[in-house]
């Protein structure tokens, strides 16, 4: 599921980013297809030393790529709970989960690091915007 400053895009918030951050769960299976997955894409699998706990990042020098995939993330009990708030957006015949903007605000406020608290206001007045403009928006 994609979540963190990508998917605020989507929901129109004007910010931009670098990368492309992912949740997933954390299990063998899992982490062998996104073994997989970097090998099919050229590129490296790493584990750097980070605050977030349980972050793999796939990074590609050729083109600069750079997905981030974490097991957990801050400020949100569960991936199901996450999913269920999820929307789903069609990325060329492909279903991707997008995590809600009040999801993204809340883990960027539980993060708290200063890149997220940076982003908070403008991502909150979009939420509030795109809330008045349809309710279900959430």
């Amino acid at each position: 599921m994609l979540h963190g400053r990508p998917p605020s895009t989507l929901h129109t918030g004007p910010i931009t980013t670098v990368d492309f951050d992912f949740v997933f769960r954390k299990t063998p299976n899992y982490l062998r297809k996104l073994k997989a997955v970097a090998r099919s894409l050229e590129a490296t699998l790493l584990k750097p030393y980070y605050p977030a706990s349980g972050l793999f990042r796939l990074t590609r020098d050729r083109d600069l790529l750079q997905v981030d995939f974490m097991g957990r993330i801050d400020g949100i009990r569960s991936l199901e709970g996450l999913r269920r708030r999820a929307s789903r957006v069609d990325l060329d015949g492909y279903q991707l989960l997008v995590a809600s903007l009040a999801d993204i605000i809340r883990s960027k406020r539980a993060a708290g690091r200063p890149r997220d608290r940076a982003v908070l206001e403008i991502l909150e007045k979009t939420l509030h915007e795109a809330t008045k403009a349809s309710p279900d928006k959430a």
